[in-house]
């Protein structure tokens, strides 16, 4: 127990406190835990799908993939990387080995994203819940820490209680795509009034979109005008 104390306050004061590239160690005078050479050497996802931020080919003459030209679960989506390395070993990082101080570095590369989006700016971020027993056992949500942070660069308004999770499903990770759709029906729920808000869900990677489409699906039962999704990184299966 004393132990785990001891890591929880190293990371958190990596976190608020450190100064050096979580990459290379570098000292850095920029606050994004990213020295000028790791940035620049990031995976940035250069080409993707407006609706859905899947990767394109460069020489796509499209800005739509084939899925959503039928039926986009979005009205737009924005992501910052590919799930590549490094970025999967900082994802993986921060979510299951509780290393904090990596989220201020995925954080400034969505945020920069955002910030560079061209679509109507949303009226809040909502990060995906976890259920209450995920969030016991990991101890905290990433995408909510995410989010946060994200909140803070770009001054958007942050909702963290809007929808919750009321299901205890297996995790996504664990299925096949096919499952994966199928798993989380009826497993989250908005209880407040959104009538007419937009929305944007904020959370570390997108893979198939299972996940925040069924979000989408119950955003807009709720009233949402729209359901936009910001990511850190996407994954293709």
């Amino acid at each position: 127990m004393k132990l785990n104390i001891f890591y929880n306050w190293l990371n958190i004061n990596l976190f608020v406190f450190g100064n050096h590239c979580v990459l290379c160690r570098a000292r850095t005078a920029n606050d994004s835990g990213c020295c000028d050479g790791c940035w620049h050497d990031l995976p940035f996802l250069a080409r993707a799908c407006r609706y859905c931020a899947v990767p394109l080919p460069a020489n796509a003459a499209a800005t739509v993939c084939s899925d959503c030209q039928r039926h986009p679960s979005f009205d737009n989506a924005v992501a910052a990387f590919t799930y590549q390395e490094p970025i999967r070993w900082l994802i993986t990082g921060l979510k299951f080995r509780g290393r904090r101080e990596y989220a201020r570095l995925l954080a400034a590369g969505l945020a920069s994203r955002i910030d560079q989006a061209l679509e109507p700016v949303p009226d809040v971020l909502i990060p995906v819940p976890l259920h209450d027993a995920d969030y016991r056992r990991r101890g905290f949500n990433q995408a909510e820490l995410l989010a946060r942070l994200i909140a803070r660069r770009t001054g958007l308004a942050l909702d963290c209680r809007l929808i919750s999770r009321i299901a205890d499903t297996p995790a996504q990770s664990t299925l096949t795509a096919k499952q994966r759709r199928t798993n989380l029906r009826g497993a989250f729920s908005c209880r407040t009034e959104i009538a007419g808000r937009r929305i944007a869900l904020v959370d570390d990677v997108v893979t198939t979109g299972a996940t925040a489409a069924e979000l989408a699906r119950e955003l807009r039962r709720a009233g949402a005008a729209s359901v936009s999704v910001y990511c850190v990184a996407r994954a293709t299966v």
